[in-house]
Parts: C-alpha cells; structure tokens; sequence
C-alpha cells in the first residue's frame, strides 16, 4: 500500500540574518514610540490590531530585508513551483522573462485581544517577518499563532484534518506564500506585544508576453 499527500500548497520559511533583525526591531521599537511619523495602515487592511503603520524604503533596514531577504525568497518559491512543469507550461515564469516588485510593507503591533480574521492579499506573494513574541505564545496553545486556511473548514469528525496548519511565530523567522493563501491571526492573552513586517509583492511579465492574459497589457503597479 501506498499513502500519497495531494495538492500540496507550497510555503516558504526563512530565518534572518541577527544583524538585520536587530536593525529592524529598532525600526519598529522606533515607529511603535512615535506612530504619528508614519501612515496609518488599518484603514486598507483586514486586522483589528493595536497598530498597522505603512513602511518604505526610507527605514533602516527595510531596504536590506526587501531586496535581500524577500525578494529572493519570492524568486526562490517560483523557482521551485514553476520548475516542477514542463517547459511548455511555464509560461511567463521562466528566468529572464518576469520582474518581482516590492509592492507594500507595514508593521503589525498586537495586543491582548487583537486579531487578523481570515483573510488573503493583492499582487502576487504575501508573507510575514516576526520581529518580537510575548513569552506567553507558545506551541501548546493557538494564542497569538498564524494560521495557514485550506479550501474546505477543518473538521475532525469527517477526517478533513488538512485544512489548517498553524505556526508558531519566532522572532527572526519569515513565510512567504501566494498571496491568495488565506490565514489568520489568533488573538493571545496577557502582556507585551507581538511585532510583525507585512508585505505584497508583484510578479510581472517583462516584457509582457502574448496570449499569457487579458491583464497583461495593464499598467505595472507601483512599489519600491
């Protein structure tokens, strides 16, 4: 007999460099004391957290981390999708012919009680970057972890046990999936803040490529 794991949904983790997660905690420390600096990011977003400031190139370390660190990770994950079909049915994805773009970064402050509901995100790739945990979260609890959401609810009695995989954050780790993935936050208990980098990413035909789309003629879209 044979036990085989269908439709499998490929996510990426990663781990930064100390160095950069330290310049980037001092960034969001810097940002979470002052927030009136940066722009108000909840008004566009699914979460009912404490605190969603927009980020740019402007902040230390955020320019390092997105041409770096996420970038390639994005390219890293076409790579070992795309890769995985025939030459044939590639399409615009093969070396060479596309461009990834840095659509939007935002830091995420958490409280006691705060929460992101299922949701997914535009362009192309999604992720997140932990940058600092309160104690209290750990793996035997769901308190304050990500979620990963499957096409069908998770439901025990009817064997649908794949449908929802759920991470523990760890200050230094990042994931990066397609950015149609729906996840989720839970809400945790007790002090402290749970700080996270957000962020979209687009990936573009360049040039765009025939008969790949009915939206490959539209404008390219805007990031850094």
């Amino acid at each position: 007999m044979e036990l085989l794991s269908l439709f499998p949904r490929t996510i990426l983790k990663g781990r930064l460099d100390p160095q950069l997660l330290r310049q980037l905690q001092a960034t969001a420390r810097s940002v979470r004391d002052d927030p009136q600096a940066t722009a108000d990011a909840s008004t566009r977003l699914a979460g009912q957290l404490t605190l969603q400031r927009q980020l740019g190139p402007g902040f230390a370390g955020i320019d390092a981390l997105c041409a770096g660190t996420l970038l390639p990770a994005c390219e890293r994950w076409i790579r070992h999708v795309i890769d995985q079909q025939p030459p044939q049915g590639r399409g615009p994805w093969t070396p060479g012919r596309y461009g990834l773009q840095m659509i939007d970064i935002w830091l995420n402050v958490q409280q006691a009680g705060d929460y992101n509901p299922t949701h997914t995100h535009g362009g192309s790739f999604s992720g997140v970057v932990f940058l600092q945990v309160p104690p209290q979260i750990r793996a035997d609890s769901f308190d304050g972890q990500l979620c990963f959401h499957g096409p069908e609810d998770w439901h025990i009695q009817s064997f649908r046990t794949g449908m929802a995989h759920y991470v523990l954050p760890v200050p230094g780790d990042y994931w990066v999936f397609p950015a149609w993935q729906p996840h989720s936050v839970a809400p945790f208990r007790g002090e402290g803040e749970r700080w996270s980098l957000a962020f979209n990413v687009q990936a573009v035909p360049t040039p765009p490529a025939r008969n790949v789309s009915l939206s490959s003629g539209r404008p390219r879209p805007g990031g850094f």
